[in-house]
């Protein structure tokens, strides 16, 4: 048993988009950076005819492998030859700990400016996540960082206790992926969590790829600089970055791009066809170089692949995704099916109180279709109520905000996985005390 009072928990959630990490008790996460991160290889900066080069790398904690890392926002803002931009996490899993470990440094040292030995750590993580998993991240949180206490939570119970709710049906929709499960007392329903590839990240290519078929590229920001030629009036001169990668390329862009598709999509009242939304008012966006776009139906074609993923096979450049596409379901099927498995006594409580949580799942509109398109499908007898905090922050992280609330409870505190627990234990006995 653990008991430091004293000293606020430390909560972190580390999606597949961004992380998010910041002190329990307070109302919205201190440090927000992306989950991916720019990796060069030492061997090709390591050439004697430039020491200059070399002077900025030197052999720290970080170039494990032969590779230096640069994380958070600002480093990955600034473009670097030869700079690949990795994600240590695929489908919702961690692939890459070395990764994560820059990844928590960076949270720990640059942006909270904590010694981790002296607060307790709550660390969200999805509901899939193996036992291996959850063990590695013990052993690394006791083992190299010395955390006095830990506590492993799921992403779904957390949005639960962030909208004051022990039971009800989450549907997590973020950069990744969309999770839809139910949640008992506290407890997920691992037998009925139901889960779908689309999320943020495919909805943001498909955007590209539209745009592109349109004739519109998006010109990373790195690619311009703007001269001012009189006042009010720039003029765009193309610079030329050979060495640049396509995975820096393609991470700019879709910055770029994910800001447009937040700023004008809207989920459609009734399913996208190309007829009835054909001369739609478009909304004009200014990219960063400059040009004015019109998005016209693509503002609602775009959104509504999360209620009809067939959708995608109408996009141009996205066959690799169109194969997995055909088969996925939309969300209100996953929503509908993730109930019936679960226990008939708890169906209707579930069918009342479905949360949205997740950044995709802040698109305008979404809440209305999801309860619209439930309400059709749904038995006659179920009230169909799906809540949204009306705070756009809020539902973006409602999962941080949920770790934030239960860690600073008193009645919590009994609960962490302590260091001397671990020690006379060892990392198995995770599964023990975070159920």
């Amino acid at each position: 048993m653990y008991g430091g009072d004293e000293v606020s928990a430390i909560v972190i959630d580390l999606g597949s988009h961004t992380c998010k990490a910041g002190y329990a008790g307070e109302d919205s996460p201190k440090a927000v950076f992306p989950s991916v991160v720019g990796s060069v290889d030492q061997m090709e900066v390591d050439n004697p005819d430039n020491p200059e080069d070399n002077s900025g790398s030197a052999p720290d904690s970080k170039s494990k492998g032969k590779r230096k890392l640069y994380v958070g926002s600002q480093a990955l803002g600034y473009r670097r030859d030869l700079m690949e931009v990795i994600s240590p996490i695929k489908d919702g899993m961690v692939v890459d700990w070395d990764i994560v470990e820059n990844i928590w440094d960076h949270a720990f040292r640059e942006c909270l400016l904590i010694d981790p030995k002296e607060h307790p750590m709550l660390l969200a993580e999805p509901c899939s996540n193996t036992q291996q998993q959850r063990e590695k991240g013990a052993e690394i949180m006791f083992e190299k960082y010395q955390v006095p206490a830990l506590f492993l939570a799921k992403n779904a119970v957390l949005t639960s206790f962030a909208s004051g709710r022990a039971t009800s049906l989450v549907v997590d929709s973020g950069g990744g992926m969309t999770t839809v499960a139910p949640v008992h007392d506290g407890y997920v329903l691992q037998k009925a969590v139901a889960t779908s590839p689309i999320g943020g990240g495919i909805l943001t290519d498909c955007l590209i790829k539209s745009l592109e078929q349109k004739g519109i590229t998006i010109k990373p920001r790195y690619s311009f600089k703007r001269k001012e030629i009189r006042p009010g009036e720039f003029q765009t001169v193309d610079l030329d970055f050979p060495d640049t990668t396509e995975s820096y390329k393609l991470y700019c862009q879709r910055a770029i791009a994910s800001d447009i598709k937040e700023c004008v999509s809207r989920a459609p009242d009734t399913p996208y066809d190309d007829s009835s939304y054909s001369n739609i008012p478009t909304t004009s966006y200014e990219l960063p170089d400059g040009q004015t776009i019109e998005v016209g139906a693509d503002r609602f074609k775009i959104p509504d692949i999360i209620f009809n993923p067939s959708l995608v096979q109408t996009i141009p450049g996205m066959e690799s995704f169109a194969e997995t596409a055909a088969s996925l379901r939309g969300l209100p099927q996953m929503v509908i099916e993730s109930i019936n498995k679960c226990d008939v006594d708890i169906r209707r409580e579930l069918f009342s109180s479905i949360l949205l949580a997740g950044g995709t799942a802040s698109m305008q509109q979404l809440k209305e279709r999801l309860e619209k398109d439930l309400l059709e499908e749904s038995p006659q007898a179920a009230r169909v109520k799906v809540l949204a905090s009306g705070n756009a922050t809020e539902r973006r992280f409602s999962v941080w905000i949920g770790g934030s609330i239960l860690a600073s409870l008193g009645s919590f505190q009994q609960m962490w996985f302590s260091k001397s627990e671990y020690e006379e234990h060892g990392a198995s006995y995770v599964q023990r005390k975070c159920p």
